[in-house]
């Protein structure tokens, strides 16, 4: 395995010159999600994307601010009730999350979609949990076959460590969702952090 140069989001304080910094380093990948940077993590990556078409970029749908809450209220994506919880894997949401991500980001495809922490959806309900993660699927699917996302998979915390699902459990969900066909799962990110 060959290391790749990335450059990570979360917690950057200046975005835009990270990027073209990450970029000139000979980064090849960006990662980010849309509530990164309280909403304007993708934003403010687009132009230097733009400016370097071959960085490649993940992006997640999950976790959401408040003010896009509002927006898929507005949209149809979410009902008012599920806008308070600041995260959802609601089909219509990860729908919608993941054509905005495309729209803020200057993409017509994703090289990555993930599931941002799903554990959080269902905590301690993990039959409810592996239906929420597979009809997110379907919609992932959905998206690479219309060409939206190259691929998809799971950045997880504590998905794992606290066994709300396993790698085979995730590959499987995907196997459902592609129907028969070869699915677009290609990544299980997980963070691992020991308590200090």
């Amino acid at each position: 395995m060959t290391a790749q140069l990335a450059l990570g989001t979360y917690r950057c304080r200046a975005i835009p010159e990270a990027a073209v910094r990450a970029a000139a380093s000979g980064a090849l990948w960006i990662d980010t999600a849309p509530n990164y940077a309280t909403g304007r993590a993708q934003t403010l990556l687009a132009p230097a994307l733009a400016a370097h078409p071959s960085l490649r970029v993940s992006t997640k749908a999950g976790y959401f601010t408040a003010a896009t809450g509002v927006e898929a209220v507005s949209a149809g994506a979410l009902t008012e009730d599920q806008a308070p919880a600041g995260h959802s894997l609601a089909p219509d949401y990860v729908r919608w999350q993941t054509g905005r991500n495309r729209e803020q980001l200057g993409r017509d495809r994703l090289d990555l979609a993930l599931l941002h922490n799903p554990e959080r959806a269902h905590p301690g309900d993990r039959p409810a949990l592996h239906r929420a993660i597979r009809a997110a699927f379907v919609v992932l699917e959905e998206a690479a076959a219309a060409g939206h996302v190259a691929g998809y998979g799971i950045a997880t915390w504590a998905g794992l460590d606290e066994e709300a699902f396993t790698v085979g459990e995730l590959l499987a969900l995907a196997a459902e969702a592609a129907g028969g066909q070869s699915h677009h799962l290609g990544l299980v990110r997980a963070i691992m952090c020991e308590a200090r």
